[in-house]
């Protein structure tokens, strides 16, 4: 149940899509103590973004789950996050932003029902 959605703003061949969100995910289920069956990892590449006034090679990622979101974990899965961007795509850690949000179990559905 864990969810991790990439958007970066550069273009990402195809042929890298699958190795990157197949690497986001194990990045984030090692980090949140989850099942990586369990793990969604979503790679959208949407082209353009600006930060600080600039347009540059940049991602904005959204790591939700139920349970193991905190500090020291979330420290852990910006790090491997972060990392993975650089070596991948080229994008600066410092343009990077991560958002984590622990969501209770009654507000996650799947397979029709909740985990709550």
């Amino acid at each position: 149940m864990p969810l991790i959605k990439l958007q970066v703003a550069t273009s990402v061949p195809e042929e890298k899509k699958t190795a990157i969100v197949g690497a986001a995910s194990k990045v984030v289920a090692d980090a949140m103590g989850k099942p990586e069956t369990y793990v969604m990892a979503i790679l959208d590449d949407c082209g353009v973004a600006a930060l600080g006034g600039t347009v540059c090679p940049a991602a904005f990622v959204d790591i939700r789950g139920i349970g193991g979101v905190d500090g020291a974990r979330n420290a852990s899965v910006s790090k491997g996050i972060c990392d993975l961007l650089q070596q991948e795509l080229g994008i600066e850690p410092d343009k990077v932003y991560l958002n984590f949000i622990d969501i209770p179990a009654a507000n996650w559905g799947w397979k029709g029902s909740t985990f709550g």
